[in-house]
């Protein structure tokens, strides 16, 4: 096994130039210390004897970009995640939605789509799903595909369901899903007004007009600069007096962007002003 800090800056640089000239997904502004953790974990789950060696298949072989794509994205989510954020965006954000006739929504960097199925719900009980179309993007074609499907572990529900209620959610959560053997199959009418499609926040620009951003836990793992050309792209998509939502360690304090939003109570969401 390799230890982190023996994984040199400028072999990193070298194995990140390599993938983004050939392969065409740039993570050289990704945080540092993510990734060194992260291909020191794809070196020892596949048995890499060298980082050379891991570089060597990176470069020469395109059917395993994919795998390493997916341990280089961080793919951690769950439904109602942070369920105060939830709630505010149930009771203040959802009810200036609903003045707009239609509303569009992205959830960049959605993973595997609990997020995205969440806020399905909660239009669906501010009877604004009808008039709502939710993009939901990621770098990563695998987890699209995940999401698409609505299927999500069966031992995650109990979780799930708690945070629903925290939320402010006054129906059984189990009514929106049905279970397998060790699955839950979430409503396909969730999924109706829901668009999934690959975005790369580094590399690509904005593609409509939103009255709601939601991009939580991804920009953690962006430097400062990265960090800086998103909220732009955000700001760029953003229809005035729409709202963005980001992660608990994430905010729009020091960017560029700060002075033309206001933010949200005590949660990390922000109004356009």
């Amino acid at each position: 096994m390799l230890e982190p800090d023996i994984l040199r800056d400028e072999e990193i640089t070298m194995l990140l130039n390599d993938v983004a000239t050939i392969y065409g997904y740039d993570f050289r502004q990704y945080s540092r210390a993510s990734l060194k953790r992260r291909l020191n974990r794809i070196c020892l789950v596949d048995r890499f004897s060298s980082f050379a060696e891991l570089r060597y298949r990176v470069v020469n072989d395109a059917s395993y970009l994919q795998h390493f794509i997916e341990e280089i994205t961080v793919n951690v989510t769950e439904m109602f995640r942070d369920p105060s954020f939830y709630k505010v965006l149930r009771q203040e954000v959802m009810p200036r939605l609903g003045t707009y006739p239609l509303i569009r929504i992205w959830i960049a960097g959605c993973s595997t789509g609990e997020e995205a199925y969440s806020i399905a719900i909660l239009l669906k009980e501010a009877n604004l799903y009808h008039k709502s179309l939710m993009y939901a993007t990621d770098i990563n074609p695998t987890v699209l595909e995940k999401a698409a499907t609505g299927i999500f572990p069966l031992n995650q529900m109990k979780a799930y369901s708690e945070n629903y209620i925290r939320s402010g959610g006054n129906n059984d959560f189990s009514t929106y899903y049905v279970t397998g053997y060790d699955y839950a199959k979430f409503d396909s009418a969730l999924s109706e007004r829901m668009i999934f499609s690959t975005h790369n926040l580094v590399s690509d620009t904005s593609f409509n007009e939103f009255q709601l951003i939601l991009c939580r836990n991804v920009l953690i793992y962006f430097d400062k600069d990265l960090q800086e050309r998103v909220f732009k792209v955000f700001d760029e998509s953003l229809h005035n007096l729409g709202y963005l939502g980001l992660g608990t360690k994430e905010t729009l304090r020091f960017s560029t962007i700060e002075s033309n939003y206001r933010q949200v109570g005590d949660e990390k969401i922000w109004r356009k002003h």
